[in-house]
């Protein structure tokens, strides 16, 4: 110590970290969707923390708890995305002193993937515990984990106890979360690649090293938040060439020290669901896949630099999230002697068309996007001339008229009621964090 700055020793961080697990397994409460994650292992997650959405009319106005309900239910119903994380949209109808215990049980009523926990403060935190010991029971909580927080630092070289609070929580629990510093890159650290990322490498691995010291052996992930700042306006950027450099770098360190690692994916600052925020997705979303990232954060629904989220753009992005996965999945070779035996088939001049192999493979063989569209101008006009963000809301239309409630055992469910209104009753029904009660 140095007055109030802590100064660690770079032998004794090395030495902490190397007891995180490289991987584990996410438990699902539906078994068929548990996770193996780390290493080669990656899963997408939908974005979180929106005060905003752009609703099923493309409406920006405040979220309710029904709206949270309608985007797990969007996630249940998404095959690329993995979890449902926790609070995709703010419940502005519910006091903030009560939201974590509600956020937490539409995450677990209407999906039964793997999702994430509040870390608002560790009152919270230790709530979210309990809820998933009700779900999942303690035996099965120290075997592997089930759930997944998310700790920002307050960068510049800050960690605040409200956050440390809850990574004590999650930690003693054998719970992972997402050390993160939070980075506006020339507004909170330098206007520069590498210092910034030797800045928010410092302060992740501080965290890392921390969640040992609470628990040795317990799970963690290297994390960040990455945005540039536009040096004109101090507003924030995504999709920026500086970003997908840091994604680089922090990829091959967290290699390096053999940790898995957390970025966010499909970030766009456009205003509604247009080219900008399509472009600045897909560079996003390249950068991170090709940097080998495993907890994909942030992969659904976010624009205007995370202020809202769109229910079009959701399931579009829940789209090339697939798509990324079919990239990440690469060359397969398994049908290449029935593929080189079509080229003899066929011939000069030919056609593959009805070749056994093209029938036995067409479904396979490239992806075939349900939301973009590929037909003649010709068709296109005949089916109504609809612009993607309005076959995107009539495609979610469906996927929620679609959508049936995962079972969850009545026994299970009536205790975690019991402990929402209990909490309730103890909890001040007031406008602001619950860090006593």
């Amino acid at each position: 110590m140095r007055g109030e700055r802590v100064h660690l020793d770079r032998g004794l961080v090395r030495e902490l970290i190397a007891s995180i697990p490289s991987g584990w397994t996410y438990r699902a409460r539906n078994p068929a969707k548990n996770l193996p994650f780390g290493g080669r292992h990656s899963i997408f997650v939908p974005m979180t923390g929106a005060p905003f959405l752009r609703d099923l009319d493309d409406v920006r106005r405040w979220p309710t708890l029904a709206d949270l309900h309608m985007f797990h239910k969007l996630a249940h119903m998404s095959p690329a995305l993995h979890s449902t994380a926790h609070h995709i949209v703010e419940p502005m109808d519910i006091k903030v002193s009560h939201r974590h215990l509600h956020i937490t049980w539409s995450s677990i009523k209407h999906s039964d993937k793997t999702f994430m926990g509040m870390t608002t403060s560790g009152r919270n935190a230790e709530d979210v515990m309990a809820m998933c010991e009700i779900l999942f029971g303690a035996e099965v909580m120290e075997e592997t984990p089930v759930v997944t927080g998310n700790c920002n630092g307050n960068s510049p070289l800050v960690w605040d106890e409200t956050m440390l609070s809850a990574m004590r929580a999650f930690c003693r629990r054998r719970q992972p979360v997402l050390c993160s510093p939070f980075v506006l890159g020339g507004a909170n650290t330098p206007a520069s690649v590498a210092p910034s990322v030797a800045q928010l490498n410092a302060e992740a691995l501080s965290a890392l090293a921390y969640t040992q010291v609470v628990r040795r052996g317990c799970p963690a992930i290297y994390g960040h938040y990455l945005s540039t700042v536009n040096m004109k306006s101090g507003a924030p950027m995504a999709g920026t060439p500086e970003i997908s450099l840091m994604n680089f770098m922090i990829g091959q360190m967290a290699r390096f020290y053999g940790v898995p690692w957390r970025s966010s994916n499909l970030l766009g600052g456009a205003k509604t669901f247009d080219a900008q925020a399509g472009y600045e997705s897909a560079m996003t979303m390249n950068a991170v896949l090709h940097a080998g990232c495993n907890y994909i954060w942030h992969s659904a629904g976010w624009n205007e630099a995370g202020m809202h989220c769109s229910v079009a753009k959701f399931v579009v992005d829940a789209e090339v999230c697939a798509m990324g996965y079919r990239m990440a999945e690469g060359i397969r070779w398994d049908d290449f002697e029935a593929g080189m035996q079509a080229v003899r088939d066929v011939g000069p001049g030919g056609h593959y068309l009805g070749h056994p192999h093209t029938l036995e493979n067409f479904e396979r063989a490239f992806f075939m996007p349900r939301l973009f569209d590929n037909n003649s101008i010709e068709q296109w006009q005949a089916e109504g001339a609809q612009e993607i963000t309005a076959r995107a809301l009539a495609h979610a239309r469906q996927l929620l008229a679609d959508y049936e409630e995962p079972p969850l055992d009545p026994g299970i469910a009536e205790a975690l009621q019991d402990f929402i209104a209990r909490r309730t009753r103890e909890i001040p029904a007031v406008d602001a964090l619950n860090t006593e009660h």
